[in-house]
Parts: structure tokens; C-alpha cells; sequence
């Protein structure tokens, strides 16, 4: 599979080998690439796997780099859109996602998600607590929590959340006259045109397929539906993430003024640290290196003097 403008992106990124992989009703395209213990990256909105290129080719020195796209992201397929909206849900994107990995050989591993990828990130953490190890979640607050929380100031910063969740074909409609516009200036301020060319052009090209646009919003329909209801069964079942959990969030952006994103991630998991990196949404994008040491310090499985892994021994991954 060619890579877009692999030219423009960096080489330790395109050194990662670009395949597709079919898990149950969806065909993901992923990268792949190192030789140490598992770390799956999920994207968010509206980007797709290329949103790790900064990090991932630096992360493959120390890790097995696993990056797909998100079902309905990017050149990923997406499964018919259904009355619940399940098929874009977290559920099923975690599902994904453990499938993949298990495909890989690996039936445990660490996870590190932003956005949309956070949420699908702790899911898979609630969802299959045998197979997340450790999980690092990006500038997001469980959907639950948001939807709960929400008052006038969500509603007109994240006004998204709201418009995209209209039933079809309403969002569908808008957007597509001009993808590049909705997704890049009005919702975010033309930050993304700043990002890796390769990357932001590879955005562009899928967001001009209607199918993209379609799943998209059937992500956030999901959001405001399936997903919200998935996490308040957990909060009522009192079900909490057990593996230790890294949040980073944005020193500018709404989490820094709207809450104690600490706080809010203690009620849901046994273990939790983090920190506001000083930018905005965008953290892998604005501040790389920094999200590249929090990655490497969290989720490094460090070595004894013997060589042995330190805390338990690192999958091996099956070829």
C-alpha cells in the first residue's frame, strides 16, 4: 500500500510498515513498525493514524508501534450505519482494535489514545481490562461525564458535539460542500493547516469522501447515544479502570478551565497521573516531544542490570 506523499512525512514514520488488516466486519488500515513491547496509537477527530507521524517512528526505537485508523476514519472501512448507531461506537471500535492486536500476536498490550482515540482507548480498558496493561488518554473526560456536565459554555465551544450528532443527512449535507473548511477552519481555527503537509493532506483527501463524512458524524451520534449509555451502565455497575492511566490534557484548551480532569479520571479509574501540556487541542501535533517523553517514561517496561523486564515480562510478538 502506498504511502500518501511519503516524501513529506518523516523517514522513521514511513519506515513503519503501511498494510491493511480485515477485523470482523471492517478493513483497517494500519502501520507497523519496532520490535519492543506493544504500543497501540489511536487518533482522533478529524485526522487519521497520520496524526502520530512526529512521534511514532521515535516511539518504534523502544516499542511495537501500532497505529490504525479508526473504523470509518481514513482509508478504513465502515460498517452500515444502524438505528442505535453501535457500529460507530466505542464498543465496536475497541473491538476493533483488540482484534487487530490480537492478529499481531499480542493479547496484551499498552494503549495511548487522543480525542475520539482516548475514548476508544479507556472502552477498551472497561471493556477488556485483561488485555490493556497501561493507557494514556489525551486531552478528553469520559463521554459520560461530558454529556452530564454540559451546560451553555459546552454548548458553544463544542458546538460540534451537538451538530454532528443531527440526524442524517443533516451534518452530511453541510459538511460536504466544503469538507476541507467545516473540519479545518470552523471547527478548529485553521490550527490543523500548520500540522505535517502529508498528514493534513491526507485528511483532506478522506474528508472528501462522503462515506468519511457519514462516519464521522455517525461517531458522534454514537457519542450522544450508545456511548453515553455504555458508560453510565459502568458508573452504576460500578465498574473502574484498573490499569495505571496517564492523562495529558491541553493547558489552553476547555479541560484546564472546565474541570479537574484529575478529579473527574479518579472517579473512573483505581490509578491515575498526569499533567497540562502549555497548548492547545492538538497535544501529539503542538508539543511532540513532550508527548514522546510522557509516552516513553509511562509506558516503558524498563530493564533490570539481568535484562529482564522490570514490573513483568513483555509480550512477545507472534510472526
Amino acid at each position: 500500500m502506498p504511502d500518501p506523499d511519503a516524501d513529506a512525512l518523516p523517514r522513521r514514520f514511513t519506515d513503519l510498515r503501511l498494510s491493511r488488516t480485515t477485523v470482523g466486519e471492517v478493513s483497517l488500515r494500519v502501520r507497523v513498525g519496532g520490535s519492543g513491547p506493544p504500543l497501540l496509537l489511536l487518533h482522533g477527530y478529524p485526522e487519521t493514524h497520520l496524526a502520530w507521524a512526529l512521534v511514532a517512528g521515535d516511539l518504534a526505537e523502544q516499542f511495537t508501534v501500532v497505529a490504525p485508523d479508526l473504523r470509518g476514519y481514513g482509508d478504513s472501512t465502515a460498517p452500515p450505519r444502524l438505528p442505535g448507531h453501535e457500529g460507530a461506537g466505542k464498543r465496536a471500535m475497541a473491538a476493533d482494535c483488540v482484534a487487530l492486536m490480537g492478529s499481531l500476536g499480542f493479547d496484551r498490550f499498552d494503549v495511548a489514545g487522543h480525542d475520539r482515540g482516548g475514548r476508544v482507548g479507556y472502552r477498551m480498558a472497561l471493556d477488556s481490562p485483561a488485555v490493556v496493561r497501561r493507557l494514556t488518554v489525551m486531552d478528553v473526560v469520559p463521554t459520560g461525564e461530558v454529556w452530564a456536565r454540559a451546560d451553555d459554555r459546552f454548548a458553544l465551544a463544542y458546538w460540534h458535539w451537538g451538530f454532528l450528532a443531527q440526524p442524517y443527512p443533516v451534518p452530511e449535507r453541510i459538511i460536504g460542500r466544503d469538507p476541507e473548511s467545516f473540519l479545518f477552519d470552523a471547527e478548529f481555527g485553521g490550527v490543523i493547516r500548520g500540522f505535517p503537509p502529508a498528514a493534513v493532506a491526507d485528511y483532506a483527501r478522506c474528508a472528501r469522501d462522503p462515506a468519511t463524512v457519514e462516519a464521522m458524524c455517525e461517531d458522534y451520534r454514537a457519542g450522544a447515544t450508545c456511548d453515553r449509555r455504555d458508560d453510565d451502565e459502568d458508573r452504576a455497575a460500578g465498574r473502574r479502570i484498573a490499569c495505571p492511566t496517564q492523562v495529558l490534557w491541553a493547558g489552553r484548551g476547555p479541560l484546564a478551565v472546565w474541570y479537574d480532569t484529575l478529579a473527574v479520571w479518579r472517579d473512573w479509574a483505581d490509578d491515575v497521573t498526569g499533567r497540562a501540556l502549555d497548548c492547545g487541542h492538538f497535544l501529539v501535533e503542538e508539543r511532540p516531544r513532550e508527548v514522546l517523553a510522557a509516552l516513553r517514561a509511562f509506558h516503558g517496561w524498563g530493564t533490570t542490570a539481568g535484562g529482564t523486564t522490570a514490573g513483568g515480562t513483555a509480550p512477545a510478538r507472534v510472526t
